[in-house]
């Protein structure tokens, strides 16, 4: 699967030598690089070898086959001349697998990560909904707002920065759930299906949100910062541990319970779900992921090829704990997927994406995720994994984190106007 490092991403053409220039002028991460437009491209005076070659990654790395980057981009043609080759001219001069060419070729949809429903959705460049958590934690209900996104703080030019923000509310309105979706509400978790011809039943889970306190107070140490072009890959000295609170006293934050890094299921969620980075920035919202094992090689094969936010590490399990209603959600590999069809179907989803995987590691505890309000508001949103390898969905997270953003801006406004009659 496509690797989040930009060493990786610019491989060793002409965008290699181009790497100080981009740290320099904030396209530091890879899913903010892929928003670059043409006027971005000017402000650093790109050549036009450049400009191309990174359209050719851009596209490459949609649909998880950076592999042929660096042979494409030595062709010396552009994108669309590329794509209108023969299969037979890809085969012979570029050694394309023909699996792969159909992906290649396939204009429409970039390596699908969500196929239930699936989303055709490029990498940040997609839509959002909304809901907002309460110190109870419920959530407010009402009309859906239009989405004002934040301004991304970059250092283009004012009408480059114009025209990404346009770029990133498309993507965002995309994204809005649709008529006729059914919303699972504030708990959320995949469809409990007989397993063994119905001679299993799936292990019951929580239908209630946490207790905020519960998860506030949770400990929890760094293992990772956010990536950024080159950096060190892990944290050399470990930060002590904090509480949780720390991590949305400002901001709200979304949190993926990662069942295993080695697993090829988890690395396919975590990856589709950073993909959509640049949107969460606009948003106003963080993006961690938390471990409940610290095995250093498998942090480091996970980061920041699958995932290059922030890993935490939940030693006491505490997340995962809450996620079962106070005790570890497990499930057993031969009852939860060799005679479970759903995480048999998650499995093949993974595997399309072109994700390595390996089986180190506790794999039985399941995970979820979290979308956590700024300060003590609430959990807005908390899915289960009932399933081996079930995705939150996608177009919920990017609602709910909306509707952060949405209440968030009128508590501003709300201030802003008591303060003028004061």
């Amino acid at each position: 699967m496509a690797s989040f490092s930009v060493e990786d991403f610019v491989g060793d053409g002409a965008l290699k030598g181009l790497l100080p220039k981009l740290l320099e002028e904030g396209w530091d991460d890879v899913p903010t690089l892929k928003i670059m437009n043409s006027g971005d491209m000017d402000a650093i005076n790109m050549t036009r070898q450049q400009k191309d070659a990174l359209e050719i990654r851009c596209y490459l790395h949609d649909r998880a086959l950076m592999l042929y980057g660096d042979k494409l981009e030595a062709s010396g043609k552009g994108l669309p001349e590329l794509l209108g080759l023969s299969n037979a001219e890809l085969y012979a001069q570029y050694g394309m697998k023909r699996g792969h060419i159909a992906r290649f070729m396939d204009r429409t949809n970039p390596c699908a990560a969500d196929p239930f429903p699936a989303l055709n959705a490029l990498p940040s460049r997609r839509k959002i909904m909304t809901t907002v958590p309460s110190s109870n934690n419920r959530i407010y209900k009402g009309e859906l707002s239009s989405v004002n996104t934040r301004k991304m703080h970059m250092r283009s030019p004012a009408t480059s920065a114009a025209n990404s923000d346009v770029t990133l509310e498309k993507s965002i309105s995309d994204l809005k759930i649709k008529d006729g979706h059914i919303f699972k509400g504030i708990v959320a978790a995949g469809p409990a299906e007989p397993r063994a011809c119905g001679c299993m039943q799936p292990p019951p889970i929580v239908d209630s949100v946490a207790p905020y306190p519960i998860i506030e107070n949770i400990s929890v140490q760094k293992l990772t910062p956010e990536y950024k072009i080159g950096m060190e890959r892990l944290v050399k000295t470990k930060t002590p541990p904090m509480k949780a609170l720390e991590l949305w006293r400002d901001k709200p934050a979304v949190l993926i319970c990662i069942r295993r890094p080695g697993c090829i299921m988890c690395r396919a969620e975590a990856h589709q779900l950073y993909a959509k980075k640049p949107m969460f920035d606009a948003l106003g919202i963080q993006l961690f992921a938390v471990l409940h094992e610290h095995v250093e090689a498998e942090v480091k094969d996970f980061w920041p090829r699958y995932w290059g936010g922030v890993v935490l590490y939940d030693k006491g399990m505490e997340f995962f704990k809450a996620l079962g209603g106070g005790k570890l959600l497990k499930d057993k590999f031969i009852s939860g997927f060799l005679f479970n069809p759903r995480a048999i179907a998650n499995y093949k989803r993974a595997k399309a994406m072109g994700v390595e995987q390996n089986f180190k590691g506790e794999g039985e505890i399941k995970g979820g995720l979290f979308i956590v309000g700024r300060g003590k508001s609430g959990i807005a949103y908390q899915f289960i994994e009932r399933n081996f390898g079930d995705w939150a969905p996608l177009s919920e997270v990017v609602e709910i984190c909306s509707r952060l953003q949405d209440q968030q801006q009128s508590q501003v406004e709300s201030f802003k106007t008591s303060q003028e009659y004061e």
